[in-house]
């Protein structure tokens, strides 16, 4: 269930390369990677954990309310992460030249169905 949600966040994003659902302990419960993504969604997925972790935290001290999205801009991709729950994030690579407001978009709307498929 959780491979075919984020097949469609990634294919239905133009520029998707991958997705991914994990827990902040850094273990994959799913992943889906397009045919021509040469990514390592676990270990981005491991890396980016900590620093979600951080910025809950900062969220919590700043009395801002929980984190819901967080967007990293980098040079070869951007990373789209959005909380499921207090345990679990999706993240969605998408390139450069990609729609991230449709991926934003995706992610927000397949994000509720995975929260209750966790439950």
């Amino acid at each position: 269930m959780f491979k075919e949600l984020l097949e469609e966040v990634v294919t239905g994003t133009d520029g998707g390369i991958a997705a991914l659902l994990m827990g902040f302990d850094g273990i994959a419960v799913d992943h889906y990677v397009r045919d021509d993504g040469s990514v390592d969604v676990d270990s981005i997925g491991m890396e980016y954990s900590v620093v979600l972790k951080d910025i809950q935290k900062a969220a919590t001290m700043l009395d801002a309310g929980d984190a819901q999205e967080v967007a990293i801009r980098a040079e070869r991709m951007t990373t789209l992460i959005r909380i499921v729950n207090e345990q679990y994030f999706v993240a969605l690579a998408v390139t450069p030249s990609g729609n991230v407001g449709k991926g934003r978009f995706l992610l927000r709307t397949r994000v509720p169905k995975m929260r209750d498929a966790l439950e």
